[in-house]
């Protein structure tokens, strides 16, 4: 049995499909599963109850956990280190590896022009704390000997029917409705963003390759250094427009905050956007000999797909 925690998300819905290349056993766990193959087995749960995820977590080989909680601080500083502490000891103790999909928020600000799995940890953001704080409760669980598992990070991420995606909430969504696409702070700094169909692919490898676990890795992402500004204009291309970018100030944003309470969650993390932010994924490319998808293709997919 493979299981999928958060799987209604938009990776754990594109997780299911590609796990079929290894088990007919997946069980999609989140509180209202809805199957993505037919064999699939719906196990309803709230994963802030530390009790019911053990009951989802018994009888699995391997666990994917995938939970998307709200993008506010408190919440995260509530619900993600006792999620990942219930998750890591049912994991314990039913023997079942364990894969966890993170971003990249722990590492150093001046490691963000090029990131790699050795990049230093120095989180700048509060919310950079609380997944340094996870990702460590899980590692030394690992290095303790009691725990099998990997970290699967990606960058910021695009992609067909993406709800979560910074760059289609405030690009491909305003050109859709015939508005100007919006970045922030910089649009002339290079910015990686990882396909999420490269991402789900690559998760199910790595936990169906027994020597992948024990270590962190970064999702396949493209080697194009291309800024914010040119990626959306690959939109503009595609979809047939010439629509000029509108760029956020700092300022802008904390007065936007006031108004829409996501916004006021980002000034704390636009040290990623005032920089260069490269995230190389060659060391999954070489161990899988595999190839990104480029942001052209990418981009066409996702505008294909609506």
């Amino acid at each position: 049995m493979q299981t999928i925690l958060g799987a209604n998300g938009t990776i754990g819905s594109q997780l299911s499909k590609e796990l079929t290349a290894y088990t007919d056993k997946i069980r999609l766990v989140s509180r209202n599963p809805k199957k993505t193959n037919d064999t699939d087995e719906l196990f309803p749960a709230d994963l802030s109850d530390g009790q019911q995820v053990e009951k989802a977590i018994e009888g699995s080989e391997v666990v994917y956990l995938l939970v998307g909680f709200d993008y506010k601080l408190k919440v995260w500083q509530d619900k993600w280190p006792k999620l990942m502490r219930a998750t890591v000891d049912a994991c314990i103790r039913y023997h079942a590896k364990l894969v966890f999909f993170d971003n990249v928020y722990l590492y150093d600000k001046n490691a963000i022009p090029h990131m790699t799995e050795d990049s230093p940890v120095n989180p700048p953001s509060k919310k950079g704390k609380v997944r340094q704080q996870i990702a460590e409760m899980m590692m030394q669980e690992i290095k303790n000997g009691k725990l099998k598992g990997l970290i699967a990070r990606s960058a910021d991420f695009y992609g067909p029917h993406n709800e979560k995606s910074v760059l289609q909430e405030m690009a491909y969504k305003n050109l859709k409705k015939g508005k100007s696409p919006m970045w922030m702070i910089d649009a002339d700094k290079i910015h990686s963003f990882t396909y999420t169909p490269d991402a789900a692919k690559a998760v199910a490898i790595l936990g169906n390759t027994a020597d992948a676990y024990n270590q962190s890795w970064h999702l396949p992402t493209s080697t194009e250094k291309l800024t914010a500004r040119q990626i959306i204009g690959l939109f503009n291309k595609e979809m047939g427009v010439s629509k000029k970018v509108n760029v956020m100030s700092m300022w802008m944003l904390k007065l936007s905050g006031i108004f829409i309470p996501i916004l006021r969650e980002m000034p704390e993390m636009m040290y990623q956007n005032d920089r260069d932010y490269y995230f190389d994924s060659s060391k999954f490319n070489q161990r899988f000999s595999f190839t990104p998808t480029s942001y052209k293709d990418g981009v066409k997919q996702t505008v294909a797909a609506g």
